[in-house]
């Protein structure tokens, strides 16, 4: 039998299609490929999205908003003024993208209107902040990335 062209064609096709069902096949029955797209708790974790959803809007709302300045001593995060800072609680999450031994979290406990994190804390590079806090019974979200 003579090999020509259109042969090698017709046999790379089917060599490929063999090939893609095979994949197709054991992706879709091997346990090790389990691959459900949705969680088991799906709606209790909507949730809490819409939760935060809504205290992003609570914070966009806001006539002043929480805004952020590095200084000598470190990251400066001020809350708006005009209000009792005393009362304002909630929760800073520090995230670096490149390296998860350096994320924290901290309480917010004001002293003044603002919280500073110390410079020891933070290496230069991009962080994503993230500050869930409440005031008189309201909770607001403020999420930026910045480069430190």
């Amino acid at each position: 039998m003579k090999l020509n062209w259109g042969t090698g064609i017709v046999l790379a096709f089917i060599g490929f299609i063999a090939f893609i069902m095979y994949f197709i096949i054991s992706m879709s029955i091997g346990d090790r490929f389990d691959n459900t797209l949705v969680s088991e708790d799906y709606y209790s974790e909507e949730l809490k999205y819409q939760k935060d959803i809504d205290k992003l809007k609570n914070a966009k709302d806001l006539k002043i908003k929480i805004s952020y300045k590095r200084t000598n001593e470190g990251l400066r995060i001020s809350f708006p003024e005009g209000i009792n800072y005393k009362k304002i609680t909630g929760k800073l999450f520090l995230y670096r993208p490149s390296n998860k031994q350096l994320d924290f979290e901290t309480a917010i406990s004001l002293s003044n209107s603002y919280l500073l994190i110390p410079d020891e804390r933070l290496v230069d590079g991009r962080w994503n902040i993230k500050v869930d806090w409440q005031y008189n019974g309201k909770s607001y979200l403020f999420k930026e990335s910045i480069n430190y």
